[in-house]
């Protein structure tokens, strides 16, 4: 009696609804009020309806595809078949051309049936009503959604024409397994183009729509082929196609060829959508304000920020990223093989120097997309590894000093603060170049008070390290004593400077954000800053060239025109590290406990300095 009662309101209603809006010729310019009425309450603005992004190397191939929110490829009515667009009319709403939005005859039939079988058996939605429901509201089965329906279907036929209309719904209906969209259907079962399909496939695609669960051909693939036949059978009795046609259809066999969504080298491309955040608070501003805002501000124009990347990539976007595939492959299998102890993880970052390009990334031995990414996201103790960025190098460009230069490697107290070299021993007085290529720790703290600390943290703030605070400006920072430390792509990307005759530029991993015809839309602009001179520079790469011939690097050489590097170890071995150079790469290696604790007994096997020689060296 409800359902009856509900059906019965509605085509009472829609009569009056028709001519209020259609017949009442001598009351125009109260239809003209009613349409103004209609304009204020419901808005239907031109639609740009969400589409995949995509994520692709440096070769143009695509290593992730993003559905946010939904997989969508979005085509022109102009690359829609002909065939596939009068056959949804002629199964959908074959009055299309004719009604405003919808179909009272198609209502009335509806009801008729629906009371017969005492249940739902027959609906009655245009395809504008479909479109209006998939645009703009819910699918709530309730006589109030299908009033809102109606009158939205009707402002959509107000505002769009009827080619547009079937360009949108048949961009907007669903096909299950996620895929929303003719394009986006035929690429998910047939790994083709709308255009390239058959007219059978064709078919069978539009049988999807109806009941996307009673049809969805991974798992009822009978009852759509099925329906593919009833269509055809139609199509036939409509005159769409001749019976030879018809026959031909139904007996080619339907091949579905299954894609799967592309998400290849996780480490790497959640970095990507990480750095994609960056730009866009960069270039649209949002970086600026947060530097100028208090942290209730702070936290608006976070949510802002978040809300303008999603918009962005529910756009459709192409993320051209420098990825090099083969070195990310390798840098992945060797991390996993170097470090078989099972609580012991790594992270790697490679750099091309010269073209400022993160072409590399390992977040962890068994990384899961999302999951924490350890070359950007954890924070650790430097060690000795900070010592050629905030001791030496700062030092060496400030007083002009040579390499021979002699300093104290005796034991070092000052109020209070007395560190101790490794294994605590004493040296006497050495060179520079002694001091760091055996990282002796009393020289670099005395180096660092000598410079003054704050000249020193002002050439490193120029690294723009997120976690260096005030707090740090101390002398334990000189051995890697840091409130939180650094991550391993920042300590790496630092190093670049003694590729780079002492400018520095940070390294990104995105090229150029473009829209899916190629526009550009965003993309860095990063400007070199001239840290140390060139001289320093040279003593710099002729020091950290020792250290992995003669030093404490010695298990990461190899053959090549040139290599450089430091070794960091925090006091109470929860670090490891490695960061050091070519002529082609900087690269550097962490490795230690999510849960910081010794992990000493690896010490002499040195597998951070073995990850990282086994990766370098293939790069040619």
């Amino acid at each position: 009696m409800r359902m009856f009662t509900g059906y019965f309101f509605i085509v009472i209603l829609i009569p009056i609804f028709i001519f209020l809006l259609m017949f009442a010729s001598t009351e125009t310019e109260k239809v003209q009020s009613l349409h103004i009425v209609l304009d204020k309450k419901i808005h239907i603005e031109k639609t740009n309806l969400s589409q995949s992004s995509y994520v692709k190397d440096r070769q143009g191939q695509i290593i992730s595809e993003i559905h946010q929110p939904i997989n969508r490829i979005f085509v022109s009515s102009d690359k829609i078949p002909d065939f596939i667009e009068k056959l949804f009319v002629l199964s959908e709403d074959r009055n299309f051309f004719e009604h405003p939005g919808f179909d009272l005859t198609a209502m009335g039939r509806a009801l008729a049936v629906n009371i017969k079988a005492s249940g739902i058996e027959e609906g009655a939605s245009t395809i504008t009503q479909q479109l209006a429901r998939n645009l703009y509201l819910s699918h709530e089965q309730s006589y109030n959604r299908k009033l809102s329906e109606i009158l939205y279907a009707y402002q959509l036929e107000r505002t769009y024409t009827k080619d547009e209309i079937l360009e949108l719904y048949l961009n907007t209906v669903y096909f299950q397994n996620r895929a929303y969209g003719i394009e986006a259907a035929a690429n998910t079962y047939f790994q083709k183009g709308v255009g390239q399909l058959s007219n059978a496939e064709l078919v069978f695609l539009s049988a999807i729509p109806n009941n996307p669960s009673l049809y969805n051909p991974l798992k009822h693939f009978d009852q759509t082929k099925a329906r593919q036949e009833r269509l055809i059978d139609l199509a036939q009795e409509e005159g769409l196609i001749n019976f030879e046609e018809a026959e031909e259809m139904k007996g080619e066999p339907i091949q579905l060829s299954v894609k799967k969504r592309i998400d290849r080298y996780p480490d790497y491309v959640t970095y990507v959508e990480a750095e994609l955040k960056d730009l866009i608070a960069t270039t649209d501003g949002y970086q600026s304000k947060m530097a100028a805002a208090d942290e209730t501000k702070k936290e608006e124009l976070e949510k802002e920020l978040n809300n303008r990347v999603s918009e962005v990539m529910a756009t459709g976007v192409i993320i051209e990223t420098a990825l090099n595939p083969a070195i990310q492959e390798k840098a992945v299998t060797t991390v996993k093989r170097q470090l078989p102890y099972q609580d012991i993880e790594g992270a790697v970052s490679v750099i091309d120097h010269e073209s400022h390009e993160i072409i590399a990334l390992v977040g962890g031995k068994n990384y899961q997309k999302y999951d924490f990414n350890r070359a950007y996201q954890a924070f650790r103790q430097p060690g000795s590894a900070i010592k050629p960025l905030l001791v030496y190098a700062p030092y060496i460009n400030r007083t002009n000093a040579s390499l021979t230069e002699k300093i104290s490697a005796d034991n070092f107290c000052s109020k209070g603060y007395c560190p101790k070299n490794y294994g605590g021993g004493t040296y006497g007085v050495v060179t520079l170049e002694q001091a760091l290529v055996r990282s002796y720790n009393t020289p670099a703290v005395r180096l660092l008070q000598k410079n003054g600390i704050e000249n020193s943290f002002n050439d490193l703030a120029k690294f723009q390290f997120k976690k260096v605070t005030e707090e740090d400006q101390r002398l334990p920072s000189a051995i890697g004593g840091f409130t939180h430390g650094m991550t391993p792509l920042e300590m790496t990307n630092a190093y670049t400077v003694f590729a780079n005759g002492g400018s520095y530029q940070p390294a990104r991993a995105i090229k150029q954000v473009t829209d899916l015809s190629g526009k550009v839309l965003y993309k860095w602009e990063d400007q070199p800053v001239q840290i140390w001179n060139g001289a320093t520079i040279t003593k710099m790469r002729t020091v950290l060239n020792k250290v992995v011939t003669s030093g404490t690097g010695r298990k990461a050489n190899f053959q090549s025109s040139y290599i450089g590097g430091k070794t960091g170890t925090t006091n109470d071995y929860n670090d490891f590290w490695f960061i050091g150079l070519t002529d082609k790469v900087t690269a550097g290696v962490w490795i230690g406990k999510d849960k910081p604790s010794s992990i000493k007994y690896v010490e002499s096997t040195a597998p951070h300095q073995k990850i990282w020689k086994e990766i370098v060296s293939g790069i040619q």
